[in-house]
């Protein structure tokens, strides 16, 4: 299973941009989707996740909204009112259902994309 994160770069403050993370592979099914950032010099936070609801930081609540296309098996992260802060690299997760091989079990597995960068100045 992989995921690919795509749409980071640079935004002015105010602006917005749309991330988007895709799983392909043996995937039976996805049961939650994360999106996590890591600024320069800092630990990698959570900043918002959905498992049936969804739960943000207090940083991004009411800028950014989490949301999940299950027929393509894409997250995604619409961020708008982008502040400086919001810098670093975006990571997205996900914690999928996957068949075990030679059986007709099915057993939870972590991923992690392999991050962009955003980058919000003026």
């Amino acid at each position: 299973v992989q995921l690919v994160e795509s749409g980071g770069g640079l935004a002015q403050p105010g602006g917005s941009l749309r991330l988007s993370c895709t799983a392909s592979g043996d995937i039976f099914s996805i049961n939650a989707w994360g999106w996590y950032r890591q600024a320069p010099g800092k630990q990698r936070e959570l900043v918002a996740r959905t498992e049936g609801i969804s739960t943000y930081a207090d940083s991004v609540k009411g800028r950014f909204t989490i949301s999940r296309d299950d027929a393509k098996d894409t997250v995604y992260l619409q961020m708008n009112s982008l502040k400086p802060e919001d810098t670093g690299v975006y990571y997205c997760h996900a914690d999928i259902n996957v068949p075990v091989p030679g059986t007709p079990m099915i057993e939870p597995h972590d991923y992690w994309g392999q991050g962009t960068q955003v980058t919000v100045s003026s």
